[in-house]
Order: structure tokens, then sequence, then C-alpha cells
């Protein structure tokens, strides 16, 4: 099933762009609005019937493959008896601008579906950066692969994305749910690099297939020269992480008890490879979100 692509439509992307900035509270990022404006959504989200996903009454079929159905701040179906979307992007506009991916920087996207936050990630670093794209489920690479084609600073990778990146990076986006960081997002940051992740408990939902993090909250962990500074993005939902992430079910009870506490916002700092000892929203068997500010471990 076509679609139809013309200037009408270029246009009706520069007004979702400035709409989705606006709703994610970033509208003086100007470099971010022209990466949503650039990047045509509709290319990403096959050629079947698109379906959005509502909380009313689960996944609704579009009445035609229409471009200016899909720019507004909805969330389309890319697997949906799995429950894989292209997600809110008023929710990535609002992650990309903590974020703040810049000019020639080298950033991994963990999770990359078939490609659509990928490539606002390849707008923004531009041709001096690069992307590494990492995506667990095969036709979904295959997708990526074909869409992301002639962006030259793109590269697709088919693999865990626990396992990933495997090179000093200055980013690490994440999207899928996750209950604990994979090691490789933590420790392959370079000084000031930035990860950004949905982290949240396992649900099954009524409405949806397969693993949720319906309670779940995007997490900013920054690498600074005493530690690692954190902090929350504020409540998301994401599918649940496949693959080899290694949470244990007491991490992943504790990680729902501090959800329900839902006093997030006073993290402040990621605790590695150590045990805490302040207050702390979350502690695991070697990692904790703590509400005091980094402290450099080690001497280093």
């Amino acid at each position: 099933m076509g679609y139809s692509v013309g200037p009408s439509t270029e246009r009706v992307r520069a007004i979702y762009a400035r709409q989705i900035l606006a709703l994610a509270n970033a509208s003086e990022n100007r470099r971010l609005e022209q990466a949503f404006a650039a990047v045509p959504r509709e290319t990403f989200l096959g050629e079947d019937r698109w379906q959005i996903l509502t909380s009313l009454a689960g996944y609704t079929p579009l009445p035609e493959n229409d471009p200016v159905l899909i720019y507004q701040d909805v969330v389309v179906g890319l697997a949906t008896p799995r429950g894989v979307n292209n997600g809110s992007p008023a929710l990535h506009a609002r992650w990309l601008n903590a974020m703040a991916p810049q000019r020639g920087e080298v950033v991994a996207h963990i999770g990359a579906g078939t490609g659509y936050y990928t490539a606002i990630l390849a707008e923004l670093v531009g041709s001096t950066g690069r992307v590494i794209a990492v995506e667990y489920d095969n036709d979904r690479c295959t997708r990526a692969l074909k869409n992301l084609a002639h962006r030259s600073n793109v590269q697709v990778v088919h693999a865990d994305g626990a396992a990933y990146p495997v090179e000093p990076v200055d980013g690490v986006y994440v999207n899928f749910g996750v209950a604990r960081p994979a090691r490789p997002w933590i420790d392959r940051l370079k000084p000031g690099g930035r990860l950004v992740l949905p982290l949240g408990a396992p649900e099954k939902q009524d409405f949806l297939p397969g693993r949720f993090a319906a309670q779940a909250i995007g997490l900013l962990v920054t690498r600074v020269d005493n530690g690692f500074a954190a902090a929350s993005l504020g409540p998301a939902s994401f599918i649940f992480a496949e693959g080899d992430l290694g949470a244990t079910t007491e991490e992943i009870n504790a990680l729902r008890v501090s959800l329900q506490n839902a006093n997030d916002g006073k993290i402040r700092s990621l605790l590695w490879d150590r045990r805490p000892t302040g207050a702390v929203w979350l502690a695991a068997s070697n990692w904790a979100l703590s509400f005091e500010a980094p402290v450099r471990v080690g001497g280093r």
C-alpha cells in the first residue's frame, strides 16, 4: 500500500517538527527541530496499513497510509503482534533534547527498530559524526538497513544491544525498557558521554502482547570527572528488552518498589560497581541510583 509525497508533505513535516518540539518543551532547540523536519517518518513505517496505538482501543488502523495522519504525536505500530512501535515523537524529542547529541559525535542507538530515530540522530551528529544502530530483531534490522542505506554516517548492526557499543562513544540512546543498564552502555561512555534509557520493570498488558515496561522512567546518565551524574526524565512506557540483560528477580522487584515510591526527581547520581553509603532511590547488587552528588571512586 503506497502513499504520496510532495511539497505539501514537507510543509506538514515542518509544522509537525515545531509542534513536537513545543510538546517536548524544547522549542529553543533549532537543530533538533530541523532534524525532525528533515526525516520523512512515513518511509520507516512499512507498506502495510498503518496502525496507531490508542489507550481506549489498542491498535487502530488508519483509513489510508496518508503521511499527514502520522505527523502528530502518535505511536505507530511496527510489529503489532509483539507490541513493537515507532514511539511517541514528543517523548523522543524531550529525551534527545536532554541528551543533546552534537555534530561530530559518535552515538550508539540501541534498539533502533526500522531506523526513524536513528535517522534523526544521524541528522544531529552530521556528516562528521557517526551513529551505530543496533537492532536485535532480524526483520526490523533488514528494514533499517534499507531505510538508512543512503546515510553514510550510519552503521546498522544485527546484534544483542546488551553487547554494544564495542568502542568508546559520546552517547548511548536505548529504545526498549530495561531493569538495569548493560555494562557496555556505562563502561564505554567517553568523558562527558551521555546515556538515555527507559528504566522499568516488565509487566503484561491486557491490550498488548509480550512484556511491556508500562511503569518506567527515562534516565539520563552523564559521565563526569567524579563519577556519573544521573537524572530522571519523567515517566515513560516501552516494550521490554529481549536478549541478555541479566537483571535478577530481586532487582526487578526492588525497581518496582522504587517506581511506586515516585520520588525519582531526587536522583542525582549513578553508582557503578560499588555499594551506596547514603540515601538511594534504588540499590542493586553492583549499582545504585543515589540522591547524592557523584563521588569519585578509587581516585580515578
